[in-house]
């Protein structure tokens, strides 16, 4: 979708910054010269061509070599916006966002600035991987996904954004329920629900809250605290009353001869309080 959405905004500018090719004035000598020094126009076109042509890397390095032959010419500061974007469509996202940042860095002013902080976003999200692995880059992609929601929230980029952040945010729920599932195995049941405790205070928006909230009944209960497996319990049934998860945690407690009940001073009634 990502890239769908970038190739329709920049259909819509090519046109624009497409510039007409000047055929006369190049001797034989200059020919011969080309590759040292060649018109803007001609290096912007040819560039422009690739990118055309789907040959994305290089587009990209021919939008480099515009801004590094002509550096103050007025097609020096589009050519660089246009390099992020080929370099983002070849997958070389460190380079996509480099470019990224060296534009918003140099012209914090320009018409382009929205797009080029939502490329940078952009190149972070599509590198999340599965939550076996580490979240650095997901930890990435939502706080570059947040710039653009907070600094442009009318923009068309904006909007796409926020989608992009609650599923990265879910991501990163997953992971802290995957580390909190391997403590609880490993009846680390203090670290297991530190964990879940996690996804319940900064991800309570996710898919994974009603597992966690069942998750604490259980670790509560192993460590044998019940007033707090009671209330995860009160909690889950009262928010996902049609939930598997408040099936698992009622028959569990009913095993122990114990029922669903809130307490007031604990640390997750406070918390969904606060967040409801």
């Amino acid at each position: 979708m990502a890239i769908l959405h970038l190739k329709k905004h920049f259909s819509l500018t090519l046109g624009v910054l497409l510039v007409t090719v000047l055929a006369s004035g190049c001797s034989s000598d200059d020919a011969a010269d080309s590759y040292q020094e060649r018109p803007v126009q001609e290096l912007y076109n040819t560039a422009l061509a690739d990118l055309n042509a789907e040959n994305y890397l290089e587009a990209a390095r021919g939008f480099d070599e515009v801004e590094r032959q002509h550096p103050y010419s007025v097609w020096s500061t589009k050519a660089q916006v246009m390099s992020a974007f080929a370099y983002y469509q070849s997958n070389k996202y460190d380079q996509a966002i480099l470019a990224a940042d060296r534009f918003i860095e140099l012209h914090p002013g320009n018409k382009d600035v929205p797009y080029a902080y939502y490329l940078k976003a952009i190149s972070y999200y599509e590198q999340i991987t599965g939550v076996g692995r580490d979240q650095k880059v997901t930890r990435q992609a939502l706080d570059a996904l947040e710039i653009v929601v907070r600094r442009f929230p009318n923009s068309e980029y904006a909007r796409d954004a926020k989608l992009k952040i609650d599923l990265t945010r879910d991501h990163l729920a997953g992971k802290e329920m995957e580390i909190g599932r391997y403590y609880q195995r490993s009846d680390q049941f203090v670290a297991a629900i530190n964990r879940f405790r996690q996804v319940i205070e900064q991800y309570q928006t996710t898919s994974h809250v009603p597992e966690a909230l069942h998750r604490l009944t259980e670790s509560y209960l192993a460590l044998g605290i019940e007033d707090e497996a009671k209330n995860a319990a009160a909690v889950l049934g009262y928010n996902f009353p049609g939930s598997e998860w408040y099936q698992d945690s009622y028959a569990l407690l009913d095993e122990n001869y114990l029922r669903p009940e809130v307490k007031e001073d604990s640390w997750i009634t406070k918390t969904w309080k606060k967040i409801f």
